[in-house]
């Protein structure tokens, strides 16, 4: 099966490690920069994030559609602050004026604070899951009916609602660790969105979606997000890592934010800080960052050559990853390195090895 990767594009170039030096919320010539290198670098889309206080990820996601041709987009999207009905057509306009380039992330929301930012006041996480759940139901409705419909449920009422603007193929990817999560997984998802665990955690995920999608005859697609650092030796990029580690630190002691005893309230983020009670799993699973950050997201790496970690991927798309939402903490330096030096190996890599299986089954 191919291997799809998507990149990323926040709002300014900063990560983790430049503290609060960041001189724009929102860089368009940074913006206009990373599409168009990850676009030059062979990355199949770029995540664009949401935030309860950051820019509007469907306008960015429309303007870096304008300046690219081939570059797809993952729009990261939450539930809940925008009827359903609308926010189907508005995907499906930003897909068809793309030329069908775009696909949608469900967020739900995990932290109440967050939530409450948005108005979202007093709901609790199995109460949000539910509603995710139908507001799926009724933004796929809105992208196959053919004629009006209506839908009356617990959080949502439609009366002949029907719109006449369809996407090409929207793709829906979803995370979520919880037993809520999983179950609206199975049922919705396209590609199940992990954060990059050990091989034996991720399988273990990989096999309950799969149960729960089989309830419903489904066969979703698997992405894994990881944070790759690469150098021209094992040793440098070790190093890198290291050298990560402590800018990461000392901004967010500068920024006066704990680096360490974190207790998020998602159960992606406590799962995956139980991972970074140490620095280095498997082969080369780096989790120094996540362990600072209290696993606030995206934040575990695989450390190496271009070689090695094209060697640790390819063991996870051995497994069932198809998707690799990869980024770096230089967002547009690295970017641009993993299109001249990472892709193209993972590329070979996989296709020697589904050769291999073609061959050996002939």
């Amino acid at each position: 099966m191919p291997v799809k990767f998507i990149g990323y594009i926040g709002f300014n170039n900063t990560s983790e490690i430049h503290g609060g030096t960041r001189s724009r919320i929102l860089d368009r010539d940074y913006v206009d920069q990373a599409a168009r290198a990850q676009e030059a670098g062979g990355f199949d889309r770029v995540l664009i994030p949401f935030g309860s206080n950051s820019p509007e990820s469907q306008i960015v996601a429309a303007h870096a559609a304008a300046i690219t041709t081939k570059l797809g987009f993952l729009v990261a999207h939450r539930p809940g602050f925008t009827q359903p009905t609308l926010a189907a057509r508005q995907l499906a306009t930003l897909d068809q004026l793309s030329g069908g380039r775009i696909a949608v992330h469900i967020i739900t929301g995990g932290a109440d604070e967050e939530m409450a930012r948005d108005g979202d006041v007093g709901s609790t996480k199995a109460q949000r899951y539910a509603r995710t759940d139908e507001y799926l139901d009724i933004l796929k409705q809105e992208w196959v009916a053919a004629q009006p419909f209506d839908h009356k449920g617990r959080f949502y009422e439609v009366r002949q609602g029907f719109s006449a603007i369809k996407p090409d193929n929207l793709p829906v990817f979803f995370g979520g660790s919880s037993p809520e999560a999983i179950n609206v997984a199975g049922r919705h998802a396209d590609v199940y969105a992990l954060w990059g665990e050990t091989l034996e955690q991720v399988a273990d995920s990989l096999r309950q979606v799969r149960q729960s999608a089989a309830r419903y005859g489904r066969k979703p697609g698997f992405s894994l997000s990881l944070r790759p650092v690469i150098a021209d030796t094992e040793e440098a990029a070790w190093k890198k890592a290291n050298e990560i580690e402590d800018q990461v630190r000392a901004a967010r002691e500068a920024a006066g934010l704990p680096t360490s005893g974190h207790r998020p309230p998602n159960a992606g983020s406590l799962r995956l800080l139980e991972t970074a009670t140490g620095n280095r799993r498997d082969n080369r699973l780096w989790t120094g960052v996540a362990a600072l950050t209290g696993a606030a997201g995206n934040s575990t790496g695989l450390v190496g050559t271009p070689e090695q970690v094209a060697d640790a991927m390819l063991e996870y798309y051995d497994i069932g990853i198809d998707h690799f939402l990869i980024r770096g903490f230089e967002p547009l330096a690295d970017a641009i390195d993993y299109g001249d030096h990472l892709l193209p190996v993972v590329r070979e890599r996989v296709a020697r090895a589904d050769h291999q299986r073609k061959t050996e089954a002939a």
